[in-house]
């Protein structure tokens, strides 16, 4: 059994011997070699151990009780001392990293440069102008002279010098107004009846008036009057249209009052109407109807409606025969052509009775399209600021781009007009 076992054996040396082991010993010189031999390999054995009973052998595994399935064998899941995988499926033990260094924080950052303006200087800015265009509209039916509602900002369109401009503002405007009532009252032939015409044609607007209404009026022969500033008093309006009783002069200066009265508004902010009750026959101005149109198209937010005067009689004397009569008739004619251009150019309207009768349905009509009107706001594509005039036009179109069409309950078309200024002038620049 003895020889049967892996015995590890370092290099020979002189191994001691105990004390009971020593006395029942013969001497090791006074042994024959054969037993010196043997003793020595049975103290050997007995003193080393064999390497297979160091090395800590596995516990068997449990014995299953009878009648239950043996449960397969469990692969070992022990980490192994120098980290791995131990299996196919079993820890891995990952190397652990090293920590990083701690690393220095970063420079703070420069602090940014101080600038401090001079001692008494203030802080430059810029300021830059674009310019805005706001462009009243009318739209009202041709036969009714009723005022169309219910539009949208896509059924109009601007152009300006024949190029479309993008609309960036649109609502409708009911506003209080600020009106100038300007009447002729001048002692030329026939004048009672001029007059008569022309307060009854004051009289009919002053009734249709509000309360927020700020109005003036002022009269012109040959010279202009303020009888009036302006007032939201109804009494005082009528007080002063009634004490206009005879006349100073027979001119009649209708040039220089109109521009008169437009100089006076440019003054007043906001939206503006000259109410021009006149016969429209001028004849002692000492400007000219060139420098009087200039002027009107110089105007900013100022709409002129024209009412003329004298038509009963002018009615009665129409026909006559003789060159004076011819004459009378001419002048009338450019009277009213030069009415309908103040009213055109400024995007207003004019009217032309012939019986006092007629007056309430005109100034309906005026306040209707002074009340209700839609404003159109747009940035020129042309932003020179070199005061020339620009030509303004405005269309009415569908959903489609189309010319937008109107029907009433029976689907028959409805034929509109558009009220607006026709065009306007640019600021001029300062050098």
């Amino acid at each position: 059994m003895l020889l049967n076992k892996e015995v590890v054996m370092s290099t020979p040396c002189r191994i001691p011997f105990h004390s009971s082991t020593r006395q029942n010993t013969l001497s090791l010189r006074r042994l024959p070699f054969v037993g010196l031999f043997l003793l020595v390999l049975a103290l050997a054995a007995g003193s080393l151990v064999p390497i297979h009973s160091q090395t800590p052998q596995p516990a068997p595994p449990p014995t299953p009780a009878p009648g239950q399935p043996q449960q397969p064998a469990q692969p070992d899941q022990a980490a192994p001392d120098s980290g791995g995988p131990t299996g196919d499926s079993g820890v891995i033990a990952l190397p652990k990293k090293k920590d990083a260094p701690d690393e220095p924080p970063p420079p703070p950052a420069p602090a940014a440069p101080k600038i401090v303006n001079p001692a008494g200087m203030n802080i430059p800015t810029m300021r830059i102008e674009v310019p805005e265009v706001n462009v009243d509209v009318g739209v009202l039916l041709e036969k009714t002279h009723q005022f169309v509602p219910g539009l949208k900002p896509t059924n109009f369109r601007v152009y300006e010098d024949g190029v479309q401009q993008k609309v960036i503002g649109f609502k409708r405007v009911e506003a209080p107004i600020t009106a100038l009532l300007l009447c002729e009252f001048a002692a030329n032939g026939a004048w009672w009846i001029k007059a008569n015409d022309m307060q009854n044609a004051a009289f009919t607007f002053t009734q249709q008036l509000h309360p927020q209404d700020y109005v003036a009026l002022m009269t012109f022969d040959l010279n202009t009057q303020i009888v009036t500033d302006f007032t939201q008093d109804k009494r005082q309006l009528v007080q002063a249209i009634s004490s206009l009783r005879i006349p100073g002069f027979s001119e009649t200066n209708i040039f220089d009052a109109l521009y008169e009265g437009i100089d006076r508004l440019d003054r007043v902010q906001g939206r503006k109407y000259i109410i021009l009750i006149a016969s429209g026959r001028d004849t002692f101005s000492k400007l000219t109807l060139d420098k009087i149109l200039k002027k009107v198209k110089e105007s900013h937010d100022i709409t002129i409606f024209t009412v003329s005067t004298g038509g009963a009689l002018r009615a009665m004397t129409e026909g006559g025969g003789g060159m004076r009569s011819q004459m009378r008739e001419m002048d009338n004619l450019q009277a009213d052509n030069e009415m309908r251009t103040f009213a055109s150019m400024t995007g207003g309207m004019s009217f032309f009775p012939r019986f006092t009768g007629e007056l309430p349905d005109i100034f309906n009509e005026i306040n209707q399209n002074i009340r209700a009107k839609y404003e159109l706001v747009y940035h020129p594509s042309n932003p020179k600021q070199d005061g020339t005039f620009r030509k303004l036009r405005v269309e009415l179109v569908d959903d489609e781009g189309q010319p937008l069409r109107m029907q009433d309950e029976k689907h028959k078309p409805l034929k509109y007009d558009i009220i607006a200024r026709d065009g306007y002038r640019a600021k001029q620049e300062v050098e």
